[in-house]
């Protein structure tokens, strides 16, 4: 496992240079299988308060062949209100938001959540 992150399951995160990354790995076709998936890691796993501010969220969603048909505002939501009261207190504070699906080398949903600058 590379050093700095925390977790050992499906749900993996960890903090570089004032972001948040998570990365969830295997994709579903269901966007409301990841938010009580990234809740309990986030709740059993998470160790820092939530802070105030406006904050960027970038989420990439990959996939291997023929991307699954899911929405992805359906996911963006689930997973915003997954790390809501984590991350930052509401998600009112997200001023930037990138939600993206691309081809990639393996089935998974990498979320980056930072202050804006």
């Amino acid at each position: 496992m590379t050093p700095g992150w925390i977790g050992a399951g499906k749900v993996r995160a960890r903090e570089s240079g004032g972001a948040v990354e998570i990365t969830i790995d295997g994709l579903t076709t269901q966007a409301k299988y990841y938010k009580p998936l990234v809740y309990e890691f986030m709740r059993k796993e998470w160790s820092s308060r939530p802070s105030w501010g406006d904050f960027t969220v970038e989420i990439v969603m990959e996939h291997v062949g023929e991307p699954p048909h899911i929405d992805l505002d359906n996911l963006a939501k689930a997973l915003l209100d997954a790390i809501k009261g984590y991350l930052f207190h509401d998600d009112a504070q997200v001023a930037r938001l990138l939600v993206e699906r691309r081809e990639g080398e393996r089935e998974r949903i990498t979320l980056r959540c930072f202050p804006r600058r």
